[in-house]
C-alpha cells in the first residue's frame, strides 16, 4: 500500500522529534533538523516509500543531518533539557520524586552535551534505538569495533564526568 508523504508525516513526527531531540539536546535545533529531513524527504518521496523501510531511511537523515552539524552555534550552545527528557519516556528508574527525576535527567543531559557527536550519536543508537553494533557502523559508515570503542570512551567520559560531580555524603547538608 503506497504512504503519502503527507501520511508518513502525520504519523511519524512526533518519533521523529522525540529522536532529533535526544541526538541533538535542543528542541528547537530538532524542529530544524527535522523540518530539513522532511523538506528533503517530500522531494524524495517517490524513492524513498519504495523502500524496505522508509521509516529507517528518514531517521538516516535525522541521524546525518544531526552528524553534519552544519549549525556550528549549537554545539557551543547547549540547553539543558531534563523536563523534555523525563517526557519521552528516557528509560530511568520511576521515583515519586519529580523534582529529582528533573536534577537527575539535567546531569545526565548535561553530561551527554560534553560528548563528540559521534560519541553521543553511537549512546543514542545503541540505548535509545536499541540498534546494535552491527547496524550502528552501518549507519555511521563504520567497522563495529569503532562503534564499541566510541561507546567505550563515551561512557569513560560520562562516569568520569559523574564522579566528579557528586558530592560526598558527608559534605550534604
Amino acid at each position: 500500500m503506497f504512504v503519502t508523504f503527507e501520511q508518513f508525516a502525520m504519523a511519524r513526527l512526533p518519533s521523529l522529534m522525540r529522536y532529533a531531540v535526544v541526538l541533538t539536546g535542543d528542541n528547537d535545533l530538532a524542529q530544524d533538523v527535522v523540518q530539513e529531513v522532511l523538506a528533503r524527504a517530500q522531494v524524495r518521496w517517490r524513492r524513498i516509500s519504495e523502500a524496505d523501510s522508509p521509516e529507517a531511511y528518514v531517521r538516516r537523515m535525522v541521524l546525518n543531518e544531526y552528524l553534519s552539524w552544519r549549525r556550528s552555534w549549537a554545539v557551543r550552545h547547549v540547553h539543558a533539557v531534563g523536563e523534555r527528557l523525563v517526557e519521552i519516556d528516557d528509560a530511568r528508574s520511576m521515583t515519586n520524586d519529580h523534582a529529582q527525576d528533573v536534577v537527575e535527567a539535567d546531569a545526565l543531559w548535561n553530561r551527554l552535551a560534553t560528548l563528540g557527536r559521534k560519541q553521543r550519536a553511537v549512546l543514542v543508537l545503541r540505548y535509545y534505538e536499541q540498534l546494535d553494533d552491527d547496524s550502528i557502523a552501518d549507519l555511521l559508515d563504520c567497522t563495529p569495533a569503532t562503534v564499541r570503542s566510541h561507546a567505550s570512551r563515551a561512557l569513560k567520559s560520562l562516569r568520569l564526568s559523574e564522579h566528579a560531580n557528586r558530592i560526598p555524603v558527608e559534605e550534604k547538608s
